[in-house]
């Protein structure tokens, strides 16, 4: 993908979190079924990280659960992480990063995890150089025994969210610019929106993980009426000899 597509794609989705925060914190009140499985995994002792936390509810959500590590939230959206930093635990921060930005990690102060948590966050992110970028990032914030958890939209399976799938000329860009699995999709609540969004196979998946320094040690299908809209991975950091 070149700079300048991938450019155009990263200002889309940020002006779209911008203008819909309100709408679109609104339709995330609660956890995905997935999510909340995840969850279920997590030591609390854990200390944890969780990139593009949004609106803060899996953060309110593990501090109703008395987890009692630290957690650290990061979103570059300042309407979302002001909803997310509201009435939580004094040890839960919350952080202002593009990790689009190649030194985003800076902004965590060289804090340590044990987990990184990214659910629903990595389609998002406009072509395969940058992702492997945030990716490696990731893995280097990690310990030799440390776990990478998150999500990816499966949207294609849903005939209407199919249906959503916009021409890439409405944002002035020909299909041939876009990478393979890339699509626009519209946003229907509090207005009309548009958003980029990437669609993730396992196979996809597994290579990324294999180039970053992981391993897939767990992957299941949920959530939605057919229980199959969210691809769920842990991967966990690949020992080295």
């Amino acid at each position: 993908m070149n700079p300048t597509t991938l450019s155009h794609l990263l200002e889309l989705n940020r002006q779209f979190y911008q203008s819909f925060a309100l709408p679109f914190s609104g339709t995330r009140r609660r956890l995905q079924p997935g999510v909340n499985h995840m969850l279920n995994l997590i030591d609390p002792t854990d200390d944890l990280l969780d990139l593009g936390c949004g609106n803060g509810e899996l953060a309110r959500k593990l501090a109703q659960r008395g987890h009692a590590g630290t957690y650290t939230g990061v979103d570059y959206s300042s309407n979302l992480l002001e909803q997310a930093a509201e009435q939580q635990p004094a040890r839960f921060r919350f952080v202002q990063a593009d990790l689009a930005n190649p030194d985003w990690e800076k902004a965590l102060s060289g804090c340590d995890y044990d987990a990184v948590l990214m659910f629903a966050v990595l389609h998002h992110i406009p072509g395969q150089q940058l992702r492997l970028q945030i990716l490696h990032k990731i893995r280097s914030l990690l310990p030799h025994d440390g776990h990478f958890i998150h999500s990816e939209w499966q949207f294609l399976s849903s005939p209407r969210l199919a249906g959503r799938v916009q021409p890439w000329e409405t944002v002035g860009l020909d299909e041939k610019a876009v990478d393979p699995g890339d699509y626009l999709l519209d946003w229907r609540t509090g207005g009309t929106g548009l958003r980029y969004v990437h669609h993730f196979s396992e196979a996809e998946l597994a290579e990324m993980a294999s180039i970053t320094g992981f391993e897939v040690v767990d992957t299941f299908l949920s959530d939605g009426k057919t229980h199959n809209l969210g691809l769920y991975q842990i991967w966990r950091v690949k020992e080295t000899n």
